[in-house]
């Protein structure tokens, strides 16, 4: 299983790949918008990770485009602050708030996964 972990914090970046690269899966990591992007048409995820506030397109417009092209793929929305109330983030078939705990991440990933 390949997830594509859309970031601009590296700390995040690192983190999330360590981690889940321990659960068995298949890490890919994008810093902006555009390299997010990049990465899901040539990489084709079986789940994405996406940060709300990046440095060039924001996560609520990539969760947008993403799915129009693949619109069962399973979306975690990941940010530091709180935008449950966003109904934009709706869309997305989770939504956590970022921590250097990562089992309520994993938990949701597995479940999303099926497994």
């Amino acid at each position: 299983m390949k997830i594509l972990v859309v970031d601009d914090d590296q700390h995040i970046q690192r983190l999330y790949k360590e981690e889940l690269e321990e659960e068995g899966y298949e890490v890919i990591i994008a810093g902006t918008g555009a390299e997010a992007l990049e990465l899901f048409n040539k990489e084709n995820p079986d789940l994405v990770t996406l940060d709300i506030l990046m440095p060039d397109i924001d996560g609520i417009k990539l969760l947008r485009q993403m799915k129009e092209k693949m619109p069962r793929l399973p979306v975690i929305m990941s940010t530091a602050y709180d935008y449950r109330d966003d109904f934009a983030v709706w869309a997305s078939e989770a939504y956590i708030v970022k921590s250097a705990d990562t089992n309520e991440l994993k938990t949701t990933i597995k479940k999303l996964l099926g497994k």
